[in-house]
């Protein structure tokens, strides 16, 4: 629960539709809503989706929020949001056209997930594509929903939708320029990136980190500043700075609470910690965020 009329974060799970293949979905607005209420969820509350939602403006103007970013989605836009993010749509469905990817984490290979960045669970922006770039991304997503519209059961079909859905998000990576080509900051940034997301709960410390990859500390840091511009502890900070914003704007569990669930040993060491990044205490951010 969230106070001061906020509405509560909805964990949603991935439920399957009937009939439909393992892992992935495509589906335009209208049956986007007719899942929601099917399910009973309220398709504009702020929602924590337990998989990949990709949003494919096609006409007219969609509003939504990603992790404190307000998003206007205008047609050829992209928006990616990873399990775990906090979204919401702030305007109505019904008053635009596009299509919604829903998959599964785990349902593109290891190889593919790496190189289009699939398994971060950060903020990223919006994907606004060149006229020539929009057309490449509506003819692979045109290919994506032609194959799950013809969806047959059998385990071949499976691995061409994989195959289409593969080729959609590393596409859309290229564009977005997050693994186009090779990542900067090389195999260490992206081991590094996956063991952060893994663990940012459990330890702060770059030292952990490199112990448990095999790299040193010099080479970790080096990697981030690469990928990411910013040191491998900066790059932790940030990543527990924002889940800090998350719980504290949509939950109202208290700040000592957040402060334990995130790796702080007390109450205080987090209050340190969110102020020194902040310039605010917890509960001076709770209160200027309405909440």
């Amino acid at each position: 629960m969230v106070r001061n009329g906020h509405a509560p974060i909805v964990t949603l799970p991935y439920r399957a539709g009937v009939g439909v293949p393992p892992g992935v979905e495509v589906l335009d607005f209208p049956g986007l809503l007719a899942r929601a209420f099917g399910h009973g969820v309220d398709p504009y509350s702020l929602r924590r989706p337990g998989f990949h939602v990709l949003i494919a403006l096609r006409s007219g103007t969609l509003r939504c929020s990603l992790d404190f970013a307000d998003h206007v989605l205008g047609p050829g836009d992209w928006l990616w949001v990873r399990p775990g993010q906090v979204q919401r749509y702030d305007s109505p469905l019904d008053a635009a056209e596009g299509r919604i990817v829903l998959f599964l984490p785990g349902f593109l290979d290891r190889a593919t997930a790496e190189r289009a960045g699939a398994d971060l669970g950060v903020w990223r922006p919006a994907s606004v594509p060149t006229d020539a770039e929009r057309g490449s991304l509506r003819r692979l997503l045109d290919l994506l929903e032609h194959e799950y519209t013809a969806w047959d059961g059998r385990d071949g079909h499976v691995e061409v939708l994989r195959h289409l859905l593969a080729a959609l998000v590393v596409r859309l990576a290229d564009i977005h320029g997050a693994d186009g080509e090779p990542v900067a900051g090389g195999e260490a940034f992206l081991r590094f990136q996956s063991a952060v997301e893994r663990d940012f709960t459990r330890s702060h410390r770059v030292e952990d980190y490199a112990a448990g990859l095999g790299y040193s500390v010099r080479t970790l840091t080096r990697a981030s500043r690469a990928g990411a511009g910013v040191g491998a502890k900066g790059y932790i900070d940030d990543r527990v700075l924002l889940e800090a914003k998350r719980l504290l704007v949509h939950t109202d569990l208290p700040a000592g609470v957040i402060g334990l669930r995130l790796g702080f040993p007390e109450a205080t060491v987090f209050t340190k910690f969110f102020r020194r990044h902040t310039g605010r205490t917890p509960t001076a951010f709770r209160l200027s965020s309405g909440s």
